[in-house]
């Protein structure tokens, strides 16, 4: 796992993701061309996580099977295609066929992040998932920046036609310079997926997995809320800003996740459980601040710093202590995990959008604290459970498909 393969990997996952989150900065011009109501803008967001919610569990687990970097490389194609329909939509149905499918094959973040575990030594996994991981952030925030000023120049087309270029050169990009994805032979039986779908199934019985799932399920959920609605309320009064102004507030919330890049070795060293409670705190803080957007953008700045920093952070953990509980089926495990993160962010865009409308910012800001309050409370609560006779991070394999079974090696069968 070299410097150039971590890279490389990052960027697979900002452009992938960027395809799913791109247009929030530009709701309003997107929706008012494709004429789409006001209190219903958020379900272009919702789109494409719906979609990503259906490529976790229908196509993540693939993982498993076959051969990730081809995996990765077919994948991006089909997020090139898809982002291309929704730049040429010419009516609202066309893009949200175009932004599900986006987010369809957008889970391509999730195999790299598998073939990132698979990969990694158990000493440097944390660090390896923190560099990549980035990536998602550099791509759900630093595309909004890219994509505002993109918008105000060209219109919200030329965003999605960008993003559908840049997939397609890392199609072919994944598939030269990444190492081979070599992997042990099976034992007996071999794989099936079938048995993957049921193993898939299975790990929502385990509390562990469970409660790192819900802790997921309510930050994006609060992230959601924030990204979502975000430029609703600046791009009305007292502010009426532009879409490159609002875009630019994606650079406040990229400090305060690559600010938390160090949560991987803070894992690697055995800290995850107790990185997760504080950076949960400053979730819930951070709404304190974001609340006093109609009065100070200041405010405004710090809040978002510290709740995509909570995010980052909880997130890197989160993925760390499932992976090495469950080495042998690092795909499916994470295809799974990302369930809650695709249902949360889906329930932050569709909710703080209505929200908005008939309650304000403050309604929103609300909605993003009690969210926080209960990814809080849920850590809480999950401290007082038994850890099943192990240390935190220490492997807990229930195997690929069986207890202890090796993880099969397929290289493009």
């Amino acid at each position: 796992m070299n410097r150039r393969t971590r890279l490389l990997l990052a960027v697979v996952c900002g452009v992938a993701v960027a395809c799913v989150y791109a247009g929030q900065p530009v709701l309003g011009p997107m929706g008012r061309e494709l004429g789409v109501a006001a209190d219903a803008l958020g379900r272009l967001v919702a789109a494409g996580q719906l979609g990503y919610l259906a490529g976790l569990v229908l196509l993540v687990p693939l993982g498993d099977l076959f051969d990730r970097r081809r995996l990765i490389a077919a994948h991006l194609a089909l997020v090139a295609a898809a982002t291309a329909l929704t730049a040429a939509a010419p009516a609202a149905w066309a893009a949200f066929a175009g932004l599900a499918g986006a987010g369809v094959f957008a889970v391509v973040v999730q195999s790299a992040v598998a073939y990132t575990a698979a990969i990694s030594p158990p000493a440097e996994r944390g660090r390896n998932l923190g560099v990549v991981t980035s990536g998602v952030v550099i791509g759900i925030l630093g595309g909004r920046v890219v994509a505002g000023a993109l918008a105000d120049v060209w219109g919200w087309r030329a965003i999605y036609l960008v993003l559908a270029l840049l997939a397609a050169v890392l199609a072919v990009l994944t598939l030269t310079l990444l190492p081979p994805d070599t992997r042990r032979a099976p034992e007996p039986p071999p794989a099936t997926y079938g048995r993957i779908l049921r193993s898939f199934a299975a790990l929502f019985t385990q509390p562990l997995f469970l409660t790192r799932g819900l802790i997921a399920f309510f930050l994006f959920a609060s992230f959601g809320t924030l990204w979502s609605g975000l430029s609703l309320p600046l791009a009305g009064a007292p502010w009426h800003l532009s879409e490159t102004q609002i875009g630019l507030f994606g650079l406040a919330g990229l400090a305060g996740s690559l600010g938390a890049a160090r949560s991987g070795r803070w894992g690697d060293a055995g800290h995850a459980r107790r990185v997760t409670g504080v950076a949960l705190a400053l979730l819930l803080a951070s709404w304190a601040a974001i609340a006093q957007l109609p009065w100070s953008l200041p405010a405004l700045i710090v809040g978002v710093v510290l709740l995509d920093f909570a995010v980052q952070a909880v997130h890197v953990s989160n993925q760390h202590t499932l992976t090495a509980a469950y080495p042998g089926r690092t795909s499916t495990t994470i295809g799974a995990y990302m369930v809650f993160y695709s249902l949360g962010s889906a329930l932050g865009a569709a909710a703080t959008t209505a929200l908005f409308d008939a309650a304000g910012w403050l309604g929103s800001a609300a909605l993003g604290a009690a969210l926080a309050l209960c990814a809080l409370a849920t850590w809480a609560l999950s401290t007082r459970l038994p850890r099943q006779g192990q240390a935190e991070g220490q492997q807990e394999d229930t195997g690929s498909l069986e207890p202890s079974a090796p993880t099969a090696r397929i290289t493009g069968r």
